[in-house]
C-alpha cells in the first residue's frame, strides 16, 4: 500500500513545474510496483516458463 510518505518523496523528485496527469501517471506507477512487490512477498508469482507461455496466447 503507497504511503504519504512515498508519495511526498515521488513529488520531490520530480521538477519543479509539471503536469497533473504526469503526477497521477507517477502516483499509478508507483501504486503498480507496490502491488507488484506485495503479490512476489505473499507468493503470488508465476515462473518464467508460466509466464511464456501466458505470452505465446496473447501473441497468436
Amino acid at each position: 500500500m503507497l504511503t504519504k510518505e512515498k508519495i511526498i518523496e515521488a513529488i520531490k523528485d520530480m521538477p519543479n513545474k509539471f503536469s497533473v496527469d504526469d503526477l497521477l501517471d507517477r502516483i499509478m506507477l508507483l501504486q503498480k510496483i507496490e502491488i507488484g512487490l506485495e503479490q512476489s512477498e505473499s507468493g503470488n508469482v508465476v515462473s518464467t516458463d508460466e509466464a511464456k507461455q501466458r505470452l505465446q496466447k496473447w501473441l497468436k
